[in-house]
């Protein structure tokens, strides 16, 4: 197969005599017709090295001390060593930087040894506080010396193209559990009449497109939820999708952090939480008038700040330049005074030390805001809050947007928002993206 990439043309004498023929016209009369083909957008293709696609050699896959020193670990848990251990050695790395969530450092020593005992590379564990997939810090990663990067228990919210000079792995770290019951549970208390929205964290993710199937096959209809760039059914702490009028939300996980981001989006909708761990079905609820209130109260007392405050998170990635400049441009066409801090971790007391600001924006995670945001002096609003006080955005009081990282988001104060396709559609209702008609003839 050949493609042939044109950038721009202008051909002189040959062309398609169809294509400039007028009515009453010889071919020979076409020859100083010029034909321009439009330029195309450039398009950046990431194709994987032929051995990264191959797989995992089965000398590492198969090799039995190997499978010994992985037993140490949970047999439910998925650290995937093999591959792990592969790809440090494809990259003939000397220096991996191990980055955990809090929940899964009691396993960071093993995974070191087993490392450092099959691939012969130095091994450091980061050990600063990881909240979700926006912590990923490749910059201490690249500080410290590293030469390769493995992120476990989120998704790949930051790309690795984005990761700079080092290369990142993300782990999901998949955790099978008992399935059975769960769908039992759910046959037992609900009818098939009922629809069900499957959501989940990212380490329960690859169950529940086997769930739905099973579903579906009793008679149920099911639906795994996308908010792009996440995976299906993935829910985070600040971006969740949305959940068609109707249908009941099933959401898979041991807390209610990532709970509250799908009720938060989604107030009408009735919503369970199944803890895999206790196998308990419990009916969640959310007291979305009270947080709506002080959030809006927040809104309202800081439109009338005459200095301002913008933070810009530098725990791993939490923080994006595109949304502060953004800010940074609303402040300045209000003529607001304002300055900018760099924090890692926000605190009142930090924020209460600089006291002759009136309001504060905080660059870094939506929820510290809305779970956190009373216990702050002054007002601490997200990007959207601070938008919609600048009076460059609406207050959403029916449904407060919980779509941070979403590609759809509702503007451009999230890191990924794109603009509307010329089309008039989204993913979601047939948009093609890049392919898409629309956006190729604007």
């Amino acid at each position: 197969m050949i493609i042939l990439f044109i950038t721009s043309l202008v051909v002189k004498g040959a062309v398609w005599p169809s294509d400039t023929m007028e009515e009453g016209m010889t071919v020979g009369e076409t020859v100083n017709k010029e034909m321009v083909v439009a330029p195309k957008r450039e398009r950046k293709i990431f194709r994987p090295k032929r051995n990264v696609v191959k797989g995992v050699p089965s000398e590492i896959e198969n090799d039995t001390k190997l499978k010994l020193a992985i037993d140490v670990l949970p047999k439910n848990y998925n650290f995937e060593i093999p591959k792990t251990i592969w790809r440090i050695q494809q990259a003939k790395s000397q220096h991996v930087a191990l980055q955990f969530p809090e929940g899964l450092l009691l396993f960071a020593t093993t995974i070191a040894d087993i490392i450092e005992s099959w691939t012969g590379a130095e091994t450091t564990i980061m050990g600063d506080v990881t909240y979700g997939a926006c912590c990923v810090d490749d910059f201490t990663a690249r500080a410290i010396g590293a030469d390769f990067m493995v992120h476990y228990g989120h998704s790949c919210l930051v790309p690795i193209d984005q990761t700079g000079s080092i290369p990142c792995l993300y782990v999901f770290v998949d955790i099978q559990f008992d399935t059975v019951h769960l769908i039992e549970t759910i046959k037992s208390v609900f009818p098939s009449t009922v629809p069900l929205a499957l959501v989940s964290i990212i380490q329960f993710v690859g169950s529940l497109q086997k769930m739905a199937q099973d579903l579906k096959s009793s008679g149920y209809t099911v639906l795994v939820p996308q908010c792009r760039p996440l995976s299906p059914g993935e829910v985070l702490g600040c971006t969740s999708p949305p959940i068609p009028k109707g249908y009941t939300i099933i959401c898979l996980g041991d807390g209610r952090f990532h709970l509250e981001s799908i009720m938060i989006s989604n107030p009408e909708i009735p919503t369970y939480l199944y803890n895999p761990y206790s196998k308990v079905l419990s009916k969640e609820n959310y007291d979305q008038p009270l947080m709506k209130k002080i959030r809006k109260d927040a809104i309202d007392k800081a439109s009338k700040a005459k200095k301002w405050g913008l933070i810009l998170g530098t725990l791993g990635r939490q923080g994006s330049t595109k949304v502060l400049e953004n800010i940074q441009k609303q402040l300045m066409a209000s003529g607001k005074d304002f300055i900018i801090v760099l924090l890692s971790e926000i605190f009142p007391a930090k924020l209460a030390a600089m006291s002759d600001v009136d309001a504060w924006v905080q660059v870094a995670c939506p929820r510290l805001s809305i779970d956190w945001g009373a216990s702050f002096p002054r007002p601490l609003l997200t990007p959207y809050e601070a938008t919609v006080a600048l009076k460059h955005a609406e207050w959403h009081s029916q449904n407060y947007p919980m779509d941070f990282y979403a590609n759809e988001s509702l503007g451009e104060w999230t890191p990924n928002h794109k603009p509307p396709c010329p089309c008039g559609l989204t993913r979601s209702t047939g948009c093609k993206g890049l392919r898409c008609q629309g956006a190729q003839n604007k």
